[in-house]
């Protein structure tokens, strides 16, 4: 596979590495973010994608293509070409809906998933929550922020109840329903760590993620009451995530959407620690 020293742009890459392909109109697919899209060739389509967060360094991105590697083709698209800040992946034909599977097929892929080699680096979460911190806007930085921070610095990441590699990214735009079933797309969050901590992030209400944790419990065979209250402790960890998140989206992006999505969650914060 060729590797570059030296950062091409898109039409750079395509005229060296991929003759004849082009961009693919615009298509509503979720998982196409960040600076992704389809370029295509006749019936022959990928995914690009660039590497496009400003305060993460190229090997995370490389280490993204390496992963994908390694992973089956029942659980992620394949990976085709990688080069400075480019990457491309196999296009997978199917459908992305707007809400989750129901949660028996979602807990056996994620099992499934779980049960492979780990990556051999972990999702550490308190270095991810102080750089969101570092790199928002300062007049986001709130009280209740700098509060929620320094309690869970604090406590620490909670033991691990079952190590495994993670995709950290379960939303509805990831996953892919194909002729051979769910696949997961957009793995650039993936790291090893606690099985309960992907539970908890998986973008769901808690009615749908009680369900989700007890079928996963079966699957696995973990006392669904341990896997619950472990999932609980990572709720306030995951918050935070998504918050900071937003905030960070918002001072690079400058997009609205995202100053709302934060107060969301804040504010979710905010009723949780009145509850305590």
């Amino acid at each position: 596979m060729p590797f570059s020293n030296s950062k091409l742009t898109r039409d750079q890459l395509l005229a060296r590495f991929f003759p004849g392909f082009r961009p693919a109109a615009p298509q509503a697919h979720c998982g196409l973010s960040g600076g992704s899209g389809i370029i295509e060739k006749g019936q022959q389509r990928y995914v690009l994608r660039q590497h496009h967060d400003p305060h993460a360094p190229e090997f995370h991105f490389l280490r993204q293509y390496h992963l994908l590697r390694r992973l089956p083709a029942t659980l992620a698209p394949a990976p085709i070409f990688y080069t400075p800040g480019w990457m491309v992946v196999d296009y997978l034909p199917g459908e992305v809906k707007i809400t989750l599977p129901d949660s028996r097929p979602l807990a056996q892929v994620l099992y499934h998933l779980h049960q492979q080699p780990r990556y051999g680096w972990p999702v550490t979460l308190m270095p991810l929550l102080e750089s969101y911190w570092q790199h928002c806007s300062p007049a986001r930085r709130t009280p209740l922020w700098l509060r929620l921070l320094t309690r869970l610095r604090k406590q620490g990441q909670p033991a691990p109840l079952r190590l495994a590699p993670l995709h950290m990214d379960v939303h509805p735009g990831n996953i892919v329903y194909t002729a051979n079933g769910l696949r997961l797309i957009d793995w650039e969050y993936a790291g090893d760590g606690d099985v309960a901590l992907e539970l908890a992030s998986v973008w769901a209400d808690e009615h749908r993620r009680r369900e989700l944790v007890a079928e996963y419990a079966a699957v696995a065979r973990i006392p669904p009451d341990d896997l619950w209250r472990q999932v609980q402790r990572l709720r306030p960890w995951v918050l935070m995530l998504m918050a900071g998140w937003y905030e960070c989206r918002w001072q690079q992006t400058g997009d609205g959407q995202f100053v709302a999505f934060a107060d969301d969650v804040w504010n979710q914060l905010k009723i949780k620690q009145q509850e305590r």
